[in-house]
Order: structure tokens, then sequence, then C-alpha cells
């Protein structure tokens, strides 16, 4: 509850995970790991000075007493750029791609945790029209940057860009939805993240051999895929489906509108995924279906949980909501 123990955790976190990304010794993660040092220095700065000139004004360190007009607008936008909303957001592709998949997991899923408890403890003082205008923005170029990718973890970066402006659009409206969406993103981004790293999949051309691995693993990333696309019967339409109910019900269908589109844009992405994991083939000169099949060096069973409940939790979504 003390903004100076708040910083301090995200300092650490953010000096931890620096070693982590640059451990390949190659220029991209020397680089990836300086870029994203810069940005999240200069966001934890920012958020060191809008709880000090809070305190200034209102005697207070506590976090959820956030009631100086420009202390909010400061901690809006840090928050922003530690997560990677836009217009925030140029840091994280280029971050993700420089780094392992292994190391992009824990950007795209642990790193979030942070910045999003400190948007849910504060969001009673935060601006709502803010923070609807930065996760529409996010959703469009979420949608928008991921169409011309051909390497996986970009396309996983513009994803998570999207993911968050749905999450923080509602964050204001309707907090229960936003860590219910925060909770089954993790989930499904754990589980992608997973079966690229089982597949050694670094670029779309790269996900055409996975059927000679595992076409178990082919047919549960093209579920996969479409779930984390918002299609009907999978988990991830549960989250998309409460919060546009929750827009058009607060009278923002123009919002709800324009997140419906920028949709349709992450869903193009994906599918196009889908489409070259499990309906094309690699063109392989040699006569063998399958590759070798060694033993695998990751365990598969955080996998096989989380691609279960990123496929089959959509019955449950009465269940949650009570």
């Amino acid at each position: 509850h003390h903004w100076l123990m708040a910083w301090i955790w995200l300092e650490m976190n953010t000096l931890v995970i620096i070693p982590i990304i640059s451990t390949s010794h190659s220029p991209r993660s020397t680089e990836a790991a300086t870029k994203y040092f810069l940005t999240q220095a200069a966001a934890s700065a920012m958020i060191l000075f809008s709880s000090m000139i809070n305190a200034w004004q209102t005697v207070t360190w506590d976090i959820i007493y956030l009631t100086y007009e420009p202390a909010y607008i400061l901690l809006t936008l840090a928050l922003a750029m530690k997560l990677g909303l836009a217009p925030m957001h140029f840091w994280l592709p280029e971050v993700l791609q420089g780094s392992t998949l292994t190391t992009a997991l824990i950007i795209t899923t642990w790193q979030k945790l942070a910045p999003m408890s400190l948007i849910y403890m504060t969001l009673n003082n935060l601006s709502t029209t803010t923070l609807v205008l930065l996760g529409l923005l996010s959703s469009i170029i979420g949608g928008w940057g991921g169409l011309n990718q051909t390497q996986t973890r970009k396309i996983m970066a513009f994803s998570s860009i999207a993911h968050l402006g749905w999450m923080i659009t509602i964050s204001s409206i309707m907090p229960n939805i936003m860590i219910l969406n925060l909770t089954i993103y993790l989930i499904m981004t754990t589980a992608l993240f997973y079966s690229l790293i089982l597949s050694k999949s670094k670029t779309i051309q790269d996900t055409t051999a996975t059927w000679t691995l595992s076409p178990a693993l082919t047919a549960m990333m093209m579920t996969l895929l479409l779930s984390l696309g918002g299609l009907p019967p999978l988990t991830g339409f549960m989250p998309k489906w409460l919060i546009l109910e929750e827009l058009v019900a607060q009278n923002l269908t123009p919002a709800a509108t324009v997140m419906v589109m920028s949709a349709l844009l992450s869903l193009f992405f994906y599918l196009r995924l889908t489409y070259t994991t499990t309906l094309t083939l690699s063109p392989n000169t040699t006569q063998t279906k399958l590759k070798w099949r060694f033993k695998p060096n990751h365990t598969t069973l955080l996998m096989g949980a989380s691609s279960t409940i990123s496929i089959f939790l959509l019955p449950m979504a009465p269940l949650m909501l009570l």
C-alpha cells in the first residue's frame, strides 16, 4: 500500500529480467535488454515522480489515495508504458523479437502482473475516458500491427497489445471482468507459447512443419489460435463477449463497435497462423513423414493443463460470474 515499496518491487522486477533477456549473448538480445531497461526505467521514474507530487499535495504515500490530477495522469502514462499499451507500445515487439521464446513468454505473462495490480488498486482515481481511449487505440494497433508480421514472437507481441487494450477498456467500468480477462489471457498465452517452444516455431514458415513433430500438437495449436482470436465455442470468446455486453450496457456502443472491428484484424493473423499450421505442408524433399522423436526437453504438463483450460472453459462462464 506504500508507493515507495511498490516502486522498489517494480525496479527489482525490471532488473532481474534484464540478464534473462540477454542470456543468449547475441547483438539482438543485448539490444532487446537495453531497450527493455530504458523503457522500464523511464516508466519507473514517472511512477516515482507521480507518487512524490501526490505525496506533496495529499501528505500521504498510500496507493489508494491518489487524488491529485497531474499525479494520476502521469501514473496512467507510466503504467501504459510498462504494460506496452499503444501509443507507448513500440518497445514490446522489438524486445520479444530479440529474446528467446521462453523469455518472451515471461515478458508477455508474468511481467504484466505488477502494472495491472497497480492499475486495479488505483482504478477509482484514474480517468475512465483516458483508459477507454488507450484501450481502443491498443486494440486497433495490436490488430493492425500484427497483419504483416512473419515472426511468431512479433505476432504474439501485437496479440498481447490487443488483449491488454480489451482489459484496459473495461478496467474502470467493471474491474472483475478485467481480472477474468487477464487470467484467461495469461493461460491462453502460456499454452500457445509452450506449443511454439516445443515445436521450435520462430517464424510462420516453421509452423508448417509442426505436423511432422506431433499431429496432436498441431490440432491443439489450431484450437488455441482460434481461442485467442475469440471464436465462440472456445474460452477466448468469454471475456470478449462479457466486455462487449458491458460496454453496450454503459451506452458505449461506438467503443464496442471499434473493439469488434479491431478483433477482426487480430482474428485475421490468428487464422493465417492456423492455416499454415494445419492446412499447409512444408516443402520437404525427404521421403520420411515424421521427425526423429527424441525425449522432449520440456515438460508438457503445464502446456496440457493450460491448453485444456484455453479451449473448454466457456461453459463455466455463468459459474465465474457469480
